[in-house]
């Protein structure tokens, strides 16, 4: 067993799936002048994607975080920070439907 949940590679896939990839998605959609409707359905369904995996593995995290004897880790997934945490998964899955229902509607 890890001592501390910031070592896993579930940690890396959770800071991959909360900040790079829709920084990504961010940037595509800022830098293009036109976006076709298809690519922006398909951004906002991997938006929605990111956010489903992002509670899946804020879940996992936090029940490894109360197994392993580092503090560290039990303050920042444990405890009501964590909370806090799960604000990005929903403003990810918020952006993502609003997205897919801009196409939907035009």
């Amino acid at each position: 067993m890890p001592h501390s949940v910031f070592v896993e590679i579930r940690f890396w896939l959770l800071v991959l799936c909360s900040l790079i990839v829709p920084s990504a998605i961010y940037v595509t959609l800022y830098l293009r002048r036109a976006v076709s409707p298809l690519t922006v359905l398909v951004l906002g369904l991997v938006l929605l994607l990111v956010a489903g995996l992002d509670v899946y593995l804020l879940q996992s995290i936090g029940n490894t975080a109360m197994q392993t004897p580092s503090l560290a880790d039990d303050k920042l997934f444990v405890s009501e920070l964590s909370m806090a945490l799960y604000l990005l998964p929903l403003t990810f899955g918020g952006i993502g439907v609003n997205l897919i229902s801009h196409v939907l509607l035009r």
